[in-house]
């Protein structure tokens, strides 16, 4: 995606047809990331045109030192947070373990992972409670520390590593039962 500085210049000067022409630009890329943190398409959609609304209206605060893709996609992050705490979903699922020490159990690896396709993976995420699904997100897809995503999160970064790896414990147990799914398949074939 390679967005030329004049069409950023008319879409700051309000030139509708600019802004379409950035709108088809930017959907797909915009709308991947929506994707990850949102349960269905729809709802995706909602946000993505949340987040290209305040794309448009923040232009003029772009900085063209900075790439463009970079710029909109932590615009459409911040969006996405911001929309996430307000659902307040995440409230009912939000556990404060302060004390919490990442151990090695959680990080083994699962045989199953090289069975299933990327959009079981997908599905799989998409499972998960909406504050662990957001966590897990932001550290593994978007590469956010712990720190980071407590504080757009606005929870402590014990209960941030709470929710990742509760959100691992889950894919596991998912992944397996996928694992044990397939071996059924095959028995019963």
């Amino acid at each position: 995606m390679e967005i030329q500085q004049k069409l950023i210049s008319d879409c700051i000067n309000r030139d509708r047809r600019a802004e379409y022409e950035l709108y088809k630009l930017t959907f797909s890329y915009l709308m991947s990331i929506c994707i990850r943190y949102t349960k269905n398409e729809d709802r995706a959609k909602e946000v993505l045109n949340i987040g290209f609304l305040r794309i448009v209206t923040n232009l003029e605060k772009y900085k063209p030192e900075v790439p463009f893709k970079a710029w909109i996609r932590r615009v459409m992050i911040n969006t996405l947070i911001n929309e996430f705490k307000k659902e307040k979903i995440h409230y009912d699922n939000v556990h404060y373990v302060e004390d919490y020490y990442e151990t090695d159990k959680y990080a083994s690896i699962n045989d199953a992972i090289t069975k299933i396709d990327v959009e079981q993976i997908y599905s799989f995420i998409a499972k998960l409670p909406p504050a662990s699904q957001q966590v897990f997100n932001l550290y593994f897809v978007d590469g956010y520390k712990h720190k980071e995503i407590a504080e757009m999160l606005e929870i402590s970064e014990g209960t941030s590593k709470w929710h990742l790896n509760s959100a691992r414990e889950k894919l596991k147990d998912l992944l397996k039962k996928n694992d044990i799914h397939e071996i059924n398949m095959i028995y019963h074939e």
